[in-house]
């Protein structure tokens, strides 16, 4: 075993959905400087090629995809046009923060549909890829509230729940072939997803408080748990959750009694 080459991922072709901003771009980024060649996809065009764009600037290899992944049939498309991908990469997601009685069935819809129905179908369409290329790494953003939950959160963490089963379930069945398949569960972040609980001092110092660094994550910080699922340093990693949240899930409770 070369260590020296544990973590790099030279030539192997990564397809990164969400790389257009926060976590994705800077998962892309970190794939890219160890040697990947990556596909820059996202919904938002202009994005992905500024990503694209900072990658071949240092560098690296990349290209760019537009993909709206609430298109069934679009993500069946990429699977096939990019069907020597070793890796998927995808972090696209929404929140709705309402308690459940103030939910309305449109905004479940939209949710759902963003969150749980494409984890589904991205899982299927690059899973049958690499299935039949016998190799590969899907890894998807889940959260900690697929674990642990608030008021205002319940369908978010149903989704993120569920995408989580989705994805070991996928182990389970894609594994024989040589395809492994893993969550990320990050705590709390600073991305455009979280910017309304940033806006309120109150909100976000609770949110630091919580978790045993005592601060929030910025996006670079999670892109070394992706290089790590998607390099041959996990290669007998499959059907897990890796947190990445600082220690937040590992905190019961903020009261620090007395010593002595």
């Amino acid at each position: 075993m070369d260590y020296s080459k544990l973590f790099r991922m030279d030539d192997r072709k990564t397809f990164v959905l969400g790389s257009g901003s926060g976590i994705g771009r800077e998962s892309a980024l970190a794939l890219a400087a160890q040697g990947a060649v990556v596909v820059c996809a996202d919904r938002d065009l202009a994005g992905a090629t500024q990503t694209a764009q900072l990658i071949e600037a240092a560098g690296g290899l990349a290209s760019v995809y537009q993909l709206d992944v609430l298109d069934a049939e679009a993500i069946s498309v990429a699977a096939q046009e990019h069907s020597d991908s070793e890796t998927l990469v995808f972090t696209a997601a929404t929140n709705v923060r309402k308690r459940l009685l103030d939910y309305s069935a449109e905004e479940y819809e939209r949710v759902v549909s963003l969150n749980m129905r494409s984890s589904f179908d991205l899982i299927r369409a690059f899973g049958a890829t690499m299935v039949e290329r016998k190799r590969g790494s899907i890894i998807g953003f889940s959260s900690i509230r697929h674990l642990v939950v608030e008021p205002g959160q319940g369908v978010y963490a149903a989704t993120k729940a569920a995408t989580v089963q989705l994805l070991r379930t996928a182990a389970a069945e894609f594994g024989p072939s040589g395809v492994r398949a893993n969550a990320i569960a990050p705590g709390v972040v600073e991305t455009p997803l979280t910017a309304p609980i940033k806006a309120n001092p109150e909100w976000y110092n609770a949110y630091a408080a919580k978790g045993a660094l005592g601060r929030w994550a910025v996006p670079s910080e999670l892109a070394g748990a992706v290089v790590f699922l998607a390099s041959d340093a996990a290669s007998y990693v499959t059907g897990t959750v890796l947190y990445v949240d600082g220690g937040w899930t590992a905190v019961d409770g903020r009261f620090d009694p007395p010593r002595g």
